[in-house]
């Protein structure tokens, strides 16, 4: 007898956004953290050199953590706990930091709050992916893209607030407030939805000991299909020139932008990816998410190559606000792509692969980007990115995205 497939649950819209306020809340919070940490750690006779060792080994823990989060997440039938534990661990220590007295508490501290992050957000994205129709990934996973990098902005601007009043530690303390109330409204809002239960029935045989070993492997890195490797080669080639956006505010410092400025430059960018990344998540709903993630790929290659020439201050500030609809055309819409790329028994470890590989590639090119600017100078490495942007975008146009229902 032919049966119709079960009507989302009214949870299903309200999950996104209590997902979307969740990430509001919680960059907040470690926002408000982030920016003056590098002056606390001055303050604490540490420098660069420990803040590099610092911000090093947590984002390569997060890395590992959102690998190990796909494969969890594919196993587990509730991924509530997850994401709220997740949420719960990174908010609780942020405001330990105002008690620290040397740089390797910080480090115990971020490396926590990292883990915490990597653990949740594949758990995270999957339940988005569980609580929406396929045809409604990108305008998802957009909003809550745009809810995140608005407490990017709140969250500077609230530590800017506190800290003429209650100092760096104070600003720390105060980050268990935004932290506390995302814990909450995760606890309470988030519901889980299964769309698709396991089939009910008689266990599965045993398999042989010759087979078990690669049943095994299977398991941690499932059979995927080739759009997935194609999306997947084609952001690692990325990767390689996507270094960390420091070396954009360094080489605005080069042409007479002083860093007291440099916290605006991260406003102007984050008001542009955050006014632009619902709109162009849903946008490729409608339209080739292919297509509209090479389009943010050309964006990038054309702020790397003002950047190379800094024509001119004006030039700079004009290209960091473009730089925000690059973010914007890429983060939500890649994600949904690789979702849509893949089974849904095999999503997780899709996402995670994804994260770890374009995380990990990332690192690099930071290490490339580095080394060209010691050798050849500041122009160089952007001319470098720019090159891989376009070569990306021009390989992303070749590939065609999946059929939707």
């Amino acid at each position: 007898m032919e049966t119709t497939p079960p009507a989302l649950s009214q949870s299903t819209p309200r999950n996104v956004y209590v997902f979307g306020l969740t990430s509001f809340l919680n960059d907040t919070a470690s926002e408000m953290a982030y920016w003056v940490l590098p002056a606390f750690l001055a303050s604490l006779g540490a420098g660069p050199a420990q803040l590099g060792i610092i911000e090093g080994i947590a984002e390569s823990m997060a890395s590992f953590a959102k690998l190990f989060s796909g494969y969890v997440t594919d196993r587990v039938s509730h991924r509530k706990p997850i994401v709220v534990g997740g949420y719960f661990v990174a908010n609780a220590v942020k405001p330990l930091l105002a008690l620290v007295s040397s740089w390797w508490q910080i480090l115990g501290i971020r490396f926590s709050d990292r883990f915490a992050k990597g653990v949740r957000g594949t758990a995270r994205d999957v339940m988005v992916a569980e609580s929406v129709d396929k045809s409604s990934l990108g305008s998802a996973y957009g909003l809550i893209q745009a809810m995140d990098s608005a407490g990017a902005i709140a969250g500077p601007l609230l530590a800017l607030a506190i800290i003429g009043r209650l100092g760096l530690r104070g600003v720390f303390a105060s980050a268990a407030i935004p932290g506390a109330l995302c814990v909450i409204v995760a606890w309470i809002g988030i519901r889980e939805v299964r769309r698709n239960p396991p089939v009910q029935g008689r266990a599965p045989s045993p398999l042989p000991a010759e087979h078990s070993s690669a049943a095994a492997r299977s398991q941690w890195l499932p059979k995927l299909p080739l759009p997935f490797y194609y999306v997947l080669a084609v952001v690692t080639l990325f990767s390689l020139g996507n270094s960390s956006d420091m070396f954009l505010v360094l080489r605005a410092g080069n042409i007479g932008i002083p860093p007291s400025r440099a916290p605006l430059l991260g406003l102007v960018f984050n008001i542009m990816f955050t006014l632009l990344s619902w709109p162009a998540g849903r946008f490729s709903d409608r339209f080739s998410r292919s297509a509209i993630a090479a389009a943010g790929y050309f964006v990038f290659a054309i702020v790397y190559f003002v950047f190379a020439l800094a024509p001119s201050q004006l030039a700079i500030w004009l290209a960091m606000a473009f730089y925000g609809l690059f973010y914007a055309l890429t983060n939500a819409v890649l994600k949904a792509l690789v979702v849509e790329s893949v089974a849904v028994d095999i999503r997780g470890r899709a996402l995670g692969i994804f994260s770890f590989l374009t995380s990990v590639t990332t690192l690099l090119s930071s290490v490339i980007t580095g080394a060209l600017w010691k050798v050849y100078g500041p122009a160089v490495p952007f001319y470098f990115s720019a090159g891989i942007a376009t070569v990306s975008a021009f390989a992303l146009l070749a590939h065609r995205s999946p059929a939707r229902d």
